[in-house]
């Protein structure tokens, strides 16, 4: 971590050089002997901070390493002090203007030439500090800091290579399934890969797997290698020469060269049926090696690979079609229940493992926060094992699972194994996973809204080929693969996915935040604000905090589930944090924002969203630096012309709180902006603006905008919305859009579109429309259209059947139709439909081959009388919801109707909205049992 924050005054300090030289005279070179001073530092402090994760460092480095830090974000704080004090005041102009600003300049200036000296001093003193140590970061390091001598740790996953048959909780299919994959099947070598989070099961699978004894006579030649983070590869291919020819002369008693290992294995294996198993693989590097010593032999070899990085899982196997990756989920929860309840409550005396009543609802509590992995359940169980069967004592566990995880002996091997994918980070990556400790437990946060916080915390570095955001997400699918981050998938077009991380990441987390000063977290449980903190997370409000203390370090505030906020707190929070770069109130229940906000220089993100916040201040014209503006669902109907000065503005959020329901026409309200917004050529989202009625000029200048990703416009007549898709050809890289209708009585003509914006990936437009657009079925990227109050009478998806990359539909009275046909060979790729307030609607088929991967299915049509029969073809369906039916639809539904559609082996869900007139009709005896669905509901 002190390694980024240095990198990062680096880059600060050489700006600072180049745009100021001409202001520092006698201490330029002196900042330039500062920068070198870091250059030289920086080198060291990623390998010191790696071995500092793994436990390898002696105290006094981590002491050097903390110093480091704590100095690179003092002069950083210089820095940001002094632009706070010259920059804002050179747009001044006239004569006394000008005095007062020299005057102010010269200050300044007297002051950070007296802070570079003192920096100097410290880092100096800091230097001869770590030439102390030699830079040895280990007691048993050379001056290289190669290791001469190798210390054997004991390795907790052991357990889990060891862990006895009768220890073992719901892997029975699954092994079987493996067994018989690795047993029969082509006679190719095949690589089958356990890909899942650290603590999942993965190796205990492989382990139960490995040592199966009909696996064990069908190959009798097998061996198991644990790969880990850090290997020898030489050693690694030696061990397997060992394993491999137990019985004879290997291939390490007559060379010592990977190519020779290599070369002896291929030769042995050759002719043999082999398996064997790498364990803990960490990088690709590996497989790319270790794959030549595993020969393509034709005598039905399998390769079995544990991972917890998904594309290594998917590198590895990748080569024949035999080849396979499995990923390993969470366990359910009744299983997680079997298996805590089975090493918590059974001893030796006692067979019997049952939860005793008294604790069961404490004993739930506790597994739910193991969020299913066996590794934590089984920690968890066994500490409390030991614990009086008491209510008190379990509640105190419950309540103090973090700090049991740091101190009791029987969980820190636990944490151990779970720490170490966060020890493999990059460390660009590293300040991005401690990011999701800045949000409240549980709490989900959207991609977009992430990578926005990112770019503002300076966490991304830039690139000349990538803008900000599309390297933040690279950073987010790099800790997705590693099985760090879960993600979900909403029915929303406001972002893709929503994000946060397993309960005892978390806990890792914030054991990392407090100790890097990376952020605290004020709560009922701790009140009081510590210096050095580079964030605030307020979770409750304001009542957690005791008293602010001035300090300048502060750079981010976070405030969640807050009861109240008054200005006076804001104001506070401003004048005492005066470099801040980051302002989130979302959801907080603020209905003003205080002028004073005007004196954040540094401020490039301020987030109100769903706030009550009904203006801006005209002080706001002041910050500068803004990139992020989220006014999203406030009360703000019109932005001030201030608005304009936002030069390096990117995103621009600024949709009104709706009305109602979205299924209402004129719940689409926009916000009005001012005339001149085509001044700020930086700006990649604007969602949702209100269409201008007195005139074109506004929607004209959203053309000069070409830059957008993202636009969202409302209140359209039939005359706005033709010069609305004169400046969207312009958007040449617009991936969402959404288009709104002021009435249904307008039309959406947006025929004079020739070349629509070829990356779009999201698309809404709501209102009548004069016909489906001729140009819809050239958008090969679109992944979800959302067609609302359209009224087409030409059947739509004969322009979307072959949609390449479509997932998700949404048809909402958009079409005044008797009959959909969804053919044979259509939407490849669809996983969600909803087809709602079809009033029209009679007929709807489904032709086998249609729809493959659709996996929910919403019908609302008021005349259709009988469920299509094709919908037992949908393979992969897993919801089905119907809105607002019939009552000879319900009746069909009915299992003495004699229809067998139900017989749709993956349904786990049939939900019902039912019309009044049905309601009373619904009796106890109707069951509707819908054969293998898992639950249903009439609503």
């Amino acid at each position: 971590m002190a390694e980024i924050v240095v990198g990062s005054v680096i880059d600060k300090l050489v700006d600072l050089l180049l745009d100021e030289a001409r202001l520092f005279k006698g201490v330029h070179k002196e900042v330039e002997s500062i920068t070198d001073e870091l250059e030289s530092i920086k080198c060291f402090l990623k390998d010191a901070e790696s071995r500092s994760g793994k436990g390898d460092v002696k105290d006094g480095v981590k002491i050097w390493v903390k110093q480091v830090r704590d100095e690179a974000n003092h002069i950083e704080n210089v820095i940001d002090e002094y632009l706070r004090q010259v920059a804002p005041r050179c747009h001044e102009s006239g004569f006394l203007q000008n005095i007062r600003r020299s005057v102010k300049q010269l200050k300044a200036r007297h002051r950070i030439a007296s802070e570079v000296r003192d920096i100097k001093t410290s880092l100096r003193e800091i230097k001869e500090r770590s030439e102390r140590y030699d830079f040895r970061f280990s007691s048993e390091d050379g001056p290289s800091g190669t290791s001469t001598t190798a210390v054997e740790h004991y390795d907790p996953r052991l357990d889990s290579i060891f862990i006895e048959e009768d220890d073992v909780v719901g892997i029975d299919s699954t092994r079987d399934d493996l067994i018989s994959m690795l047993v029969d099947g082509a006679s190719t070598r095949a690589v089958i890969s356990f890909v899942g989070t650290g603590g999942v099961g993965k190796t205990t699978l492989a382990s139960k797997v490995y040592e199966n004894e009909v696996v064990k006579k069908h190959f009798k030649c097998r061996c198991w290698i644990t790969v880990s983070q850090s290997y020898d590869l030489k050693k690694k291919l030696k061990n397997m020469a060992t394993q491999l020819f137990i019985d004879e002369k290997g291939p390490s008693d007559t060379t010592d060269e990977i190519e020779g290992l290599i070369r002896s294995l291929r030769e042995v294996l050759n002719t043999r049926r082999y398996m064997v198993v790498f364990d803990d693989v960490w990088d690709v590097e590996f497989w790319e090696v270790i794959k030549h010593a595993l020969p393509q032999n034709g005598k039905g070899s399998r390769v079995v690979v544990t991972t917890r990085n998904d594309t290594i899982g998917a590198f590895a196997s990748q080569e024949t079609s035999g080849d396979r990756v499995h990923k390993l989920e969470p366990m359910s929860e009744e299983m997680a229940w079997d298996l805590f309840c089975k090493k918590a409550f059974q001893s030796k005396k006692s067979m019997n493992s049952s939860c005793p009543v008294v604790l069961e609802e404490l004993s739930r509590k506790i597994v739910s926060k193991c969020q299913g992995l066996p590794l934590v359940i089984t920690a968890m169980a066994r500490l409390l094992s030991t614990k009086e069967k008491t209510l008190s004592e379990w509640q105190n566990v419950l309540e103090n699972m973090s700090t049991e995880f740091e101190s009791n002996c029987q969980l820190t091997s636990a944490l151990k194994i779970l720490s170490l994918s966060y020890n493999d980070l990059p460390h660009h990556l590293k300040s991005c996973f401690l990011y999701f400790g800045i949000f409240p437990e549980d709490y989900s946060v959207a991609d977009v809204a992430l990578y926005k916080l990112w770019i503002a915390e300076g966490f991304v570095k830039p690139r000349r080929d990538k803008r900000p955001e599309d390297i933040a997400k690279e950073y987010l699918e790099e800790l997705i693969h590693r099985n760090l981050v879960q993600v979900s998938y909403l029915e929303c077009q406001c972002y893709d996915r929503v994000l946060k991380v397993h309960d005892m990441m978390r806990e890792i987390i914030l054991v990392k935040m407090d100790g890097l000063g990376f952020c605290q977290i004020l709560d009922k449980t701790n009140s009081r604000f510590r210096m050095k903190y580079r964030r605030l997370s307020i979770h409750g409000g304001i009542e957690n905090v005791q008293e602010i203390a001035e300090d300048s370090g502060v750079r981010s505030v976070f405030i969640f589930n807050a009861k109240q906020l008054t200005k006076s707190f804001v104001v506070t929070l401003i004048k005492k944090f005066k470099l801040l770069r980051l302002l989130e109130f979302t959801d907080a229940p603020l209905d003003s924002l205080p002028k004073e906000v005007g004196d954040l220089f540094h401020l490039n993100y301020l987030g109100l969203r769903n706030t009550k916040v009904k203006m801006l201040p005209k002080s706001v014209g002041k910050l500068q630096n803004l990139q992020t503006l989220d006014l999203a669902f406030t009360l703000v109907r019109e932005l001030p012309f201030e608005i304009n000065k936002f030069r390096k503005l990117r995103h621009l959020l600024i949709r009104h709180s709706e009305k109602g329901s979205s299924n209402n026409f004129d719940s689409a309200d926009g916000v009005k902006i001012p005339d001149g917004i085509g001044c700020l050529e930086d700006l990649q989202t604007v969602a949702r603006v209100e269409a201008h009625q007195e005139g074109l000029g506004t929607i004209n200048e959203l053309g000069k905008l070409r830059q957008l990703r993202v636009f969202s416009i409302s209140k359209l007549t039939t005359e706005t919305g033709k010069a609305a898709c004169s400046s969207i050809e312009k958007m040449t890289y617009l991936q969402r859009l959404c288009l709104s209708l002021i009435s249904e009585d307008e039309i959406l003509d947006l025929q004079s579109i020739s070349s629509p914006p070829r990356f779009l990936r999201f698309l809404t437009l709501r209102g009548p429309l004069l016909n489906l657009l001729h140009w819809m079925s050239s958008l090969h990227d679109l992944w979800d259209l959302n067609l609302r109050f359209s009224k087409l009478h030409d059947d739509p998806l004969r322009f979307l059947h072959g949609l390449p990359n479509l997932q998700r539909l949404f048809l909402f009275q958009a079409y005044d139709g008797e009959e959909l046909h969804f053919k044979e060979g259509g939407f490849w790729k669809l996983k969600v439909l909803s087809l709602k307030k079809l009033a029209e609607l009679k007929v709807l088929k489904i032709d086998r081959g249609a729809l493959p991967c659709l996996e929910k299915l919403e019908i609302g049509a008021s005349q259709l009388k009988e469920v299509p029969s094709g919908i037992r073809h949908l393979h992969n369906l897993k919801t089905l919801r119907f809105h607002h039916m019939p009552t000879e639809f319900l009746d069909g539904m009915k299992p003495d109707g004699g229809q067998d559609y139900w017989k749709v082996m993956h349904v786990s869900s049939v939900t019902f909205w039912t019309q009044d007139t049905i309601v009373g009709k619904l009796r106890e005896s109707d069951t509707y049992d819908f054969c293998c669905a898992k639950h249903y509901k009439i609503l």
